[in-house]
């Protein structure tokens, strides 16, 4: 698409003078990217101005466990320390070789994994009826542990129960993956300028994250890729002119 042609996209949507999309499914667009890609922001941007001209919801399909984590770390007294053993806890969960902490431990993670499976399910009746769809991450099975992969799948269980709990929240997974987005645009940012933005987050985790994400290939969804280190307008506008495209497409 050239520059002229999306201006015409992006001031049609904003003024409300283009025909609404209507497609028969409604598109169904994720955006995935390390913490401090930018994600949130412009996945909610982009909807507030679809929803000028179309039906448009934002659905969150992370897990949110990271952010309770650190607002539990920011409690006076007790807070740090009870951060502390909880990162520990989720690193060796997600640690490939290492040994799942307990059966506490297990439920957490499946319970977090429940309730993305019931927002996914959300968002899929929104899809059925016509509604196009930001997502602010997306599920897949390819890379446990990470990524928004199955988080029991990394470390190994250490009784019957937990492994059932492993293979159930496994199968979750791989159903939520099997659904294929019409588009998934990769936010991709370097470590350092992600750090920058998200200070409260640890740079090895953020390094980790942003060399496994390229690997994921979602089901074999059409995959964009879009520079987020550039000012926020180019990003939106860029970002903004793929989801006209799929939108063009599915018409």
């Amino acid at each position: 698409m050239d520059a002229a042609t999306l201006s015409v996209d992006l001031s049609g949507l904003v003024s409300g003078k283009v025909a609404p999309c209507a497609p028969k499914k409604g598109a169904l667009i994720a955006l995935i990217g390390c913490d401090g890609s930018g994600k949130s922001s412009l996945s909610a941007d982009l909807v507030k101005t679809l929803r000028r001209t179309n039906l448009a919801t934002y659905a969150y399909l992370g897990l949110g466990s990271g952010d309770i984590g650190r607002k539990i770390g920011r409690l006076p007294l007790v807070g740090p320390v009870l951060e502390k053993v909880l990162t520990s806890k989720a690193k060796k969960t997600r640690t490939k070789g290492e040994k799942i902490p307990g059966v506490m431990t297990a439920l957490v993670v499946f319970g977090f994994s429940l309730l993305r499976f019931r927002r996914f399910q959300h968002m899929m009746r929104a899809r059925r009826d016509g509604v196009i769809v930001i997502t602010d991450r997306y599920p897949q099975a390819e890379i446990a542990g990470q990524c928004d992969g199955p988080g029991l799948s990394a470390a190994r269980a250490g009784n019957a129960f937990v492994a059932w709990l492993a293979r159930a929240e496994y199968r979750l997974y791989q159903r939520m993956a099997q659904t294929t987005p019409d588009l998934v645009i990769r936010l991709d940012v370097d470590a350092e300028t992600a750090h920058s933005r998200k200070p409260d987050h640890d740079i090895e985790a953020l390094r980790t994250k942003i060399a496994l994400t390229p690997r994921l290939k979602f089901n074999g969804a059409a995959l964009r890729t879009v520079d987020a280190r550039q000012s926020y307008e180019n990003v939106r506008s860029q970002t903004m002119g793929l989801v006209c495209d799929v939108m063009r497409k599915k018409a």
